[in-house]
């Protein structure tokens, strides 16, 4: 989980978000968001932008977020408020190649991403920004920061049953923030800030220092 400015921060030095359809540019978002009243505020600034980006995909009525199945049906996704600082659902973009929805999703200053899968509407909840390999068969996060992170770079097998955790890293070090992106199908790579520098690192999905979490 991230508050907006560390997201802000994260966005200014993120690779091209090449794995997604229509995707805002870094400098877009910090031009929405650079003034927004909070998290759930800025998810909704860019929502009105990718509606209209991205037509008959998703339809705003008040407190709830309508998305389009395929190749029928609808999935609601509806705003609450609550002592906690309520959760709020925005859309943020669409994955095409593997037939889904990413929303920006906020619980009062903590902000997480929902991946719907437009074909059976399964949900899965995710710590940052999901980016697909080339072959279609997994996603990568990288959720670091310095509070509310799980601070691990993550893989996630994507199936017509779902999406699950097939492998988890976390590194000695304390990154204060990182993205992700896949060079192929079986190599991520990583930019990543220690203290003052910014890094990159490359890591093969056949790296033995993997977690696998079913095994925890």
């Amino acid at each position: 989980m991230r508050c907006l400015p560390v997201l802000l921060g994260l966005l200014a030095s993120a690779l091209p978000l090449a794995s997604l359809a229509v995707p805002l540019s870094n400098t877009e978002i910090e031009q929405l968001c650079g003034n927004a009243d909070d998290e759930a505020h800025c998810g909704r600034l860019i929502e009105e932008v990718q509606l209209k980006r991205l037509p008959g995909l998703a339809q705003r009525k008040g407190n709830q977020l309508v998305i389009a199945l395929y190749p029928a049906g609808t999935a609601t996704f509806t705003d609450t408020d609550d002592l906690a600082g309520g959760r709020a659902y925005s859309l943020w973009d669409s994955i095409d190649p593997l037939n889904a929805v990413v929303l920006y999703t906020t619980q009062g200053d903590n902000t997480t991403f929902t991946l719907l899968q437009r074909t059976n509407g399964k949900q899965t909840e995710l710590p940052s920004e999901p980016f697909a390999s080339p072959d279609r068969q997994r996603l990568a996060t990288a959720d670091f920061c310095v509070e509310r992170c799980v601070n691990e770079l993550a893989v996630w097998r994507v199936s017509k049953d779902g999406v699950r955790k097939e492998l988890a890293w976390s590194p000695k070090e304390a990154w204060s923030s990182a993205s992700v992106t896949w060079k192929d199908a079986e190599t991520l790579l990583i930019e990543y800030t220690l203290g003052d520098q910014q890094r990159t690192l490359q890591r093969k999905l056949s790296d033995t220092s993997w977690t696998r979490p079913s095994a925890r």
